[in-house]
């Protein structure tokens, strides 16, 4: 590097890094600094360059953690970041683009730096090359700078404080990424990491009280979006080869971690094209994910966690209570626009059920907002693609949904709403349609694709979940989503009969040799059972709290009334038949003396006819079962691909280990679900393991 145009090719042999690298002390007050600094070279723009850049470096670095313990120069260099960022406020209100350029590249080559340095050693030797300090002659002082502290104000400082201009975007960008680089020492590690450099310094000590300031700068960045500067506001001149390396930041992955820390992992499709993403928002809402799920310290709980689960909205007055810390506020209105608007990417998706879940304030506010339609469409449109979206964002989506319809306003409410030509909804023409429907129709057809193709062992529970939270609040429902529920049924039915001949043709082989095993269809039949249980648990609490609202589930119900004759005298569903066979029974008498060839309108009249007639305590309530989110730990095993990409590892997550401890001592507060699954299966094993429900090839 230096002050000519570099390539990555030349690094190797660049005399400034192997200076850097060398045997030779270098004072921070050195001019080389000057001179190493002032670089630029075309950026990478793939993980393919990014790659390349490591394996051009990889020298250098080697030479460097060798050479460091003896030489201090990586303190040198940390100490000189540290004296420029004082004056870059400063810098940055007189426009002095070469300061803030240098000083930009001083932290790009640390963060290169640290991450190598997290890959090849322990926490404890990784603090020892931070806290270096020369020593005199005859000078046997042990006190020493704690530089990694230091450096960590540092870019928390920069990122609250620096203004968001031109000239200081990528540094921006660069100070988020550092901290992602920092925090990353979980993916090294089995064990859940407590007593990390991370606890001691994040959680403790002078960068606790930037804590609330770091979260809603983040959140605030996330909510702006705020793009690249265009190329006019280069810091240095442009070369003709591709562009310098700070707009290379901007368009690419030169700070080496906005594309490979896209939480997408195995199966990820292509990201938005860079030049309409924004690279500071990204990283934000990255680091801010990352903040919220570490893990507790031993003798004090997340205070990041604490700062999303407490801040409150602009427009409420009412006074913080003191028991609660880093509290804040934020333009609830934005956040909520940001969130609609962003759903097409897995961070966005694990921010939103993030908050939802633990900040109450924010589950409140958008419950209450009258156009939930701009938050569920795209929640809809994620499962309506479920074949292009990888497994753990369709998982998040439906979480996202179970949250919902717990709530019964939510659920009375998506019924109201009308929608006109649904386009991206291609199986058929919907010109008008109510949200609710929708809803139920895109659930289905996940429930549907999911047996036939991906054949997930839960996913079925989560989206019968769904449904089942909303059945009690079923209103109006459109005729094909009548059809498809029956239909639904109809598949499970049809399914059920055939494990049933299975086992039977089973038994029957069995008797004549006794060497073969036996399949275990005693067990795939329970499991047929439980979930066609489920969905006539919902189609009875349809018919019992709104059946003078849904005419047309009580024609399709008529229409496939053969269906339910064979689990009539089953034991597993005598209880809860009884209302649906009082139903069919109900209205197939008054059709048959309305006469034969009656219309479809016909058939709606005397139905509507018929439910005002029906006593209705002749509907026998069921006991409450609302089932309650599932699959919620999903929500982090997957955050932890992206790193995992970049790195080379196996899944290892950053968020995993903190769900099995906080989560789900939360959710096991909240209402008991039926089907759950065991928080230490990996996400693959969901994937192999096969559903009974899956259709025969």
């Amino acid at each position: 590097m230096g002050s000519n145009s570099s390539r990555i090719g030349d690094l190797p042999k660049n005399e400034y890094l192997k200076k850097l690298s060398g045997t030779e002390s270098i004072s921070e007050n050195d001019p080389f600094w000057n001179q190493l600094l002032s670089f630029s070279f075309p950026a990478p723009t793939s993980s393919s360059e990014l790659k390349l850049l490591e394996e051009a470096t990889i020298s250098v670095c080697r030479s460097l953690v060798e050479n460091n313990p003896r030489t201090g120069n990586l303190g040198a260099l940390i100490k000189v970041f540290l004296s420029r960022t004082k004056e870059l406020k400063l810098s940055a209100e007189c426009q002095n683009h070469i300061f803030i350029w240098q000083t930009h590249n001083a932290l790009f080559i640390i963060c290169c730096l640290l991450k190598v340095f997290i890959c090849q050693m322990s926490e404890e030797e990784l603090q020892l090359h931070f806290t270096y300090e020369e020593k005199s002659p005859g000078n046997y002082s042990s006190d020493s700078e704690d530089l990694l502290e230091e450096l960590l104000c540092c870019l928390m400082q920069l990122i609250t404080d620096i203004p968001l201009l031109d000239i200081t975007y990528e540094i921006s960008v660069e100070a988020i990424s550092t901290m992602v680089v920092f925090l990353s020492c979980q993916l090294f590690h089995k064990e859940v990491l407590r007593q990390s450099i991370s606890h001691k310094y994040l959680m403790r000590g002078p960068c606790l009280p930037y804590t609330s300031k770091l979260v809603k700068t983040l959140l605030y960045n996330f909510i702006r979006q705020e793009k690249p500067p265009p190329p006019g506001a280069h810091v240095f001149p442009q070369q003709s080869d591709g562009g310098g390396l700070l707009y290379g930041l901007a368009s690419g992955v030169a700070t080496g971690l906005w594309t490979v820390f896209t939480l997408g992992g195995v199966g990820s499709k292509a990201a938005a094209s860079p030049e309409l993403s924004s690279p500071l928002a990204n990283q934000s809402l990255l680091l801010l994910l990352v903040l919220a799920n570490l893990t507790d310290a031993s003798d004090a709980p997340n205070p990041y966690r604490q700062a999303i689960m407490s801040f409150k909205n602009t427009q409420d007055s009412s006074p913080f209570p003191s028991s609660i810390p880093h509290a804040f506020q934020i333009n609830f209105n934005s956040l909520y626009t940001a969130l609609c608007e962003q759903q097409t990417s897995d961070q966005a998706t694990l921010l939103l059920y993030t908050l939802l879940h633990q900040n109450s304030n924010i589950r409140t506010y958008m419950l209450a907002r009258t156009d939930m339609e701009n938050l569920v469409l795209p929640i809809l449109e994620i499962l309506y693609h479920v074949e292009e979206r990888n497994s753990h964002h369709v998982y998040m989506a439906l979480i996202i949904l179970l949250i919902l319809t717990e709530d019964d306003g939510f659920n009375r409410s998506i019924h109201e709403v009308i929608l006109k030509n649904i386009t991206w909804y291609s199986e058929r023409v919907l010109t008008e349609i109510s949200l609710g429907s929708l809803l139920i129709l895109v659930v289905i057809r996940t429930i549907q694709y999911n047996m036939t193709r991906t054949r997930d062992k839960y996913l079925h529970t989560n989206c019968l979940a769904a449904l089942a939270n909303m059945s009690a609040q079923f209103r109006s429902l459109h005729q094909y989503a009548a059809q498809r529920i029956i239909s639904l049924f109809s598949l499970l039915s049809k399914k059920h009969n055939k494990v049933l001949e299975q086992a039977t043709q089973s038994l029957r082989g069995s008797l004549s040799s006794n060497d073969v095993p036996l399949p275990d269809y005693a067990q795939d039949l329970n499991v047929i059972e439980e979930v066609i249980r489920m969905m006539l648990e919902i189609i009875n609490s349809c018919l019992t709290n709104s059946l003078h609202h849904n005419p047309n589930l009580v024609y399709a119900l008529l229409y496939k009334r053969d269906l339910f004759e064979q689990f009539r005298t089953h034991p597993s569903f005598q209880d809860i038949m009884q209302n649906i066979d009082l139903v069919i029974s109900f209205f197939s008498s008054r059709l048959l003396q309305a006469g034969a060839e009656l219309s479809v309108e016909r058939v709606l009249e005397i139905i509507k006819q018929g439910v005002v007639a029906l006593p209705k305590d002749r509907l026998k309530p069921l006991a409450d079962r609302q089932v309650d989110r599932v699959l919620a730990c999903q929500a982090f095993v997957y955050a932890a691909s992206g790193f995992s990409q970049f790195h080379g590892l196996s899944v290892s997550s950053l968020f995993y280990p903190h769900f099995d401890h906080n989560i789900a001592r939360t959710l096991g507060k909240q209402k008991c679900v039926r089907h759950h699954l065991c928080p230490q299966k990996n996400v693959s094993s969901f994937r192999r393991e096969r559903h009974p429900l899956a259709l025969q090839s």
